[in-house]
């Protein structure tokens, strides 16, 4: 059962394990009950993972991913597939809660209840246009900040200036958009520092939400076929990805119909 001193009764929840991967068996409005209480609850700053295909073979491969994995608040299952595994279990999941969906809601969300942003990663340009247009579409959101690091290593300087400018600009909800698995090592290495009661790893939302990506049509993101339209809009830089994906799901799939992935 995942709890914490700082948690109440309601926050308190039996993860799903799919194929190692701990995920809280919610569906939409319940994720943005416990982002309510992890913003206002109190306590030391929190994150939360939304896991698609893609992260959980990463995480089979990668003993650090899955030491972030038992420390986050909550994992979301970003991907059908992952829904459709709990079929072969006891406990099951009881919907997909895609990043892409969630994010702008929680801009909506947090016009609502007054909670500041801060927009992190991304392409050049793209954190400030989807922010203006998540401004225009819900008056009253509040930008705490919005930057884009270089895509280097920043030097110790840098990096120092980077987290005091997050720290001091009192955000409520940090959106940080590094791509898997970097934003969550930078979660678990940074966020502390930050003093930010809340973060989230978005990889390429900020994509969606400015319009430099189009979103799959809503029948093939009901039918898992989003993954196929994203692959037609970027066949070199997801291709390997994908293939691979493809690979990593028939063979989990297999041990699960014959038993090899019990404890999994």
């Amino acid at each position: 059962m995942i709890e914490s001193p700082e948690m109440t009764s309601a926050s308190r929840f039996e993860p799903v394990r799919v194929w190692g991967v701990p995920f809280a068996p919610f569906t939409m409005s319940q994720t943005l009950e416990h982002i309510d209480q992890c913003i206002t609850g109190g306590g030391s700053p929190k994150y939360f993972i939304t896991a698609n295909l893609n992260y959980v073979m990463l995480c089979e491969r990668n003993d650090r991913l899955k030491e972030i994995n038992e420390k986050a608040s909550f994992i979301l299952a970003d991907g059908k597939p992952i829904v459709w595994a709990t079929r072969f279990r006891k406990k099951k999941l009881p919907e997909r809660v895609a990043g892409a969906d969630l994010i702008p809601l929680l801009c909506a969300h947090a016009a609502e209840k007054k909670y500041r942003l801060y927009f992190l990663g991304g392409a050049p340009g793209t954190a400030e246009i989807a922010a203006q247009k998540m401004k225009e579409k819900y008056p009253g959101l509040e930008i705490a900040g919005i930057e884009c690091p270089p895509f280097r290593q920043l030097t110790e300087e840098e990096h120092k200036a980077q987290l005091e400018r997050i720290r001091q600009s009192n955000t409520h909800l940090l959106f940080v958009a590094f791509g898997q698995p970097k934003g969550e090592y930078w979660m678990s290495e940074n966020l502390a520092q930050t003093g930010v009661p809340l973060a989230v790893q978005i990889g390429g939302t900020f994509d969606f939400m400015s319009g430099r990506l189009a979103r799959a049509p809503r029948w093939m993101q009901k039918v898992g076929l989003e993954w196929l339209f994203r692959w037609l809009q970027e066949p070199r830089r997801l291709g390997g990805r994908y293939i691979s994906n493809i690979f990593f799901i028939c063979k989990m799939l297999f041990r699960d119909v014959f038993g090899l992935n019990k404890g999994k």
